[in-house]
């Protein structure tokens, strides 16, 4: 297991997929043009020009419990995006090697996009069943209600409202007394992050809200799919500060190499002062 720990929290990282996620410029479209070369090898392939992420989810044992953050794409979707359309992955056999689904506690949905919300659900027999079905899942609710309609609500959200499953909620929603959510909008309408504080220890897992490292340095720096790109800023930068201010690790959902990081003030924007204990994954 790539497993660190936070005070009394354990976090465990389980990988669904690495390599290249599409082109870095196209994703990311603030990114300088040649990209830094600090991104290669584990952010960025120079020769092809892509961007290198992960989807994966993380396993956190806090207070007796276990809750997922993030559940990836999922196998079976039909998806418009051919990049997360059709996977076929063994991601459950692994992480059911950590924990069996039906002893997880609680599911954190950062927010429904198809690669954060994918496992909420698996197709047995033809239907769209709840992946861990003792679980509370947790999904904002203002993204519930943009998404209704889409294939990936219909396949990964409505069965998790049908089976009683769902808790919906807004401005915060405090899980433990390690753990606490909070919205982050901008990326989405309803886009949250999750805040750690155990003992002297800090993290923040922030979704979607960076994608490439590079907009560490350049807080101003959107991808392509942020929704709202003022809003989207304005939260990136004000989180980051946050974060800067309290040594908070900064744990975002699709870092290869290391998966998370610290930052600190520089200038403009911040600069990486650290990274996390788990192993690299790299191309």
């Amino acid at each position: 297991m790539d497993t660190i720990k936070l005070g009394d929290v354990e976090i465990t990282r389980v990988v669904e997929r690495h390599g290249g996620f599409g082109p870095l410029h196209t994703l990311v479209p603030g990114t300088p043009d040649p990209a830094p070369g600090w991104l290669v090898p584990d952010h960025h392939d120079p020769a092809t020009g892509v961007m290198i992420a992960a989807a994966q989810t993380w396993v956190l044992r806090s207070a007796g419990r276990t809750i997922l953050v993030d559940t990836g794409v999922g196998n079976d979707r039909v998806r418009p995006n051919p990049l997360f359309n059709g996977w076929q992955t063994d991601f459950l056999e692994r992480l059911t090697d950590i924990v069996d689904p039906g002893d997880v506690d609680v599911v954190v949905n950062t927010h429904v996009h198809a690669d954060h919300v994918g496992w909420n659900t698996h197709n047995l027999g033809g239907e769209w069943t709840p992946t861990f079905p003792n679980a509370a899942y947790l999904i904002p609710r203002a993204d519930e209600e943009h998404f209704r309609g889409s294939a990936v609500h219909d396949d990964s959200v409505a069965p998790i409202l049908a089976a009683g499953l769902a808790t919906l909620w807004d401005t915060s929603f405090r899980i433990d007394e390690n753990l606490e959510l909070e919205a982050a909008p901008g990326h989405t309408p309803g886009s949250a992050l999750l805040r750690l504080r155990s003992g002297t220890d800090r993290a923040v897992f922030v979704g979607d809200m960076v994608h490439s490292p590079y907009q560490l340095t350049d807080p101003l720096c959107n991808s392509m799919f942020c929704l709202d790109q003022g809003q989207a800023r304005a939260t990136r930068r004000r989180v980051l500060g946050r974060a800067a201010d309290e040594r908070e690790l900064v744990v975002p959902a699709h870092f290869a190499g290391h998966g998370a990081v610290e930052v600190k003030e520089n200038g403009d924007g911040f600069a990486i002062s650290g990274w996390a204990g788990f192993q690299s994954i790299s191309s």
